[in-house]
C-alpha cells in the first residue's frame, strides 16, 4: 500500500514563493496595501516653521554666555589671589592650626626628663609641663610604653590612654 498522490486540482505557488501567513483567530487583518502608482491620500496640515533667530537675538545669547564665562573666571582668579579669602585664607588657617598644635604639644606632651603637674579628674587627667625648679612640679616624665605593658619599678605614677587605634601608658616618678 502506498500513499495517495497529492491533490491535483489545487492551485500552487510557483517555485520559491511562499504563501502569506494566516492571522490567528481573533486578530484583525492588516488593511490592504496600495499598489504601485496609486495616488497617496493627502497629508495633514504642516506645523508652522519657527522663525530663524535674528542677529540681535543671537548677539544677546552670545553676550549672556560670555558674561557667565567672565564671571566664573573672575571668581576663580579672585579666590586664588585675594589675601583675605580663598586659598590664602585656607593656608592661613592651616598654618594657624599647625601653630596651635605645636603650642599644645610644647605645653602638654612632655619629653623624657621634663617635670610636669597632673590636674583634672582621674578618668581624664591633664598633664602640663612646668619647670623642674617650680613649686608646681609634681612628677618627672620617664617613658611611654605601648600595648598592655606596665611601667615597672622605678615609676610611681602612670597615665594610660586608650583610643580606637592607640593604647599607651606614660610613666612618671615623684619629684
Amino acid at each position: 500500500m502506498s500513499a495517495p498522490p497529492p491533490y491535483q486540482n489545487q492551485p500552487q505557488q510557483p517555485y520559491g514563493y511562499q504563501q502569506p501567513p494566516q492571522q490567528p483567530y481573533g486578530y484583525q487583518q492588516a488593511p490592504p496595501q496600495q499598489q504601485y502608482g496609486q495616488p497617496q491620500p493627502p497629508r495633514g496640515p504642516q506645523r508652522p516653521q519657527r522663525p530663524q533667530p535674528t542677529l540681535l537675538q543671537r548677539l544677546r545669547g552670545v553676550i549672556i554666555v560670555l558674561a557667565v564665562v567672565v564671571g566664573v573666571g573672575w571668581y576663580i582668579w579672585d579666590y586664588n589671589t585675594n589675601p583675605h579669602g580663598g586659598k590664602a585664607k585656607a593656608e592661613a588657617a592651616a598654618s594657624a592650626s599647625a601653630a596651635a598644635d605645636e603650642a599644645y604639644d610644647k605645653k602638654h606632651n612632655p619629653k623624657a626628663g621634663d617635670c610636669v603637674k597632673i590636674t583634672g579628674p582621674d578618668d581624664s587627667p591633664e598633664v602640663t609641663i612646668v619647670g623642674c625648679d617650680s613649686a608646681e612640679a609634681q612628677y618627672k616624665y620617664g617613658k611611654t610604653v605601648y600595648g598592655g605593658e606596665s611601667c615597672g619599678a622605678p615609676y610611681t605614677t602612670s597615665i594610660t590612654t586608650t583610643g580606637r587605634h592607640t593604647h599607651y601608658t606614660r610613666c612618671f616618678t615623684k619629684v
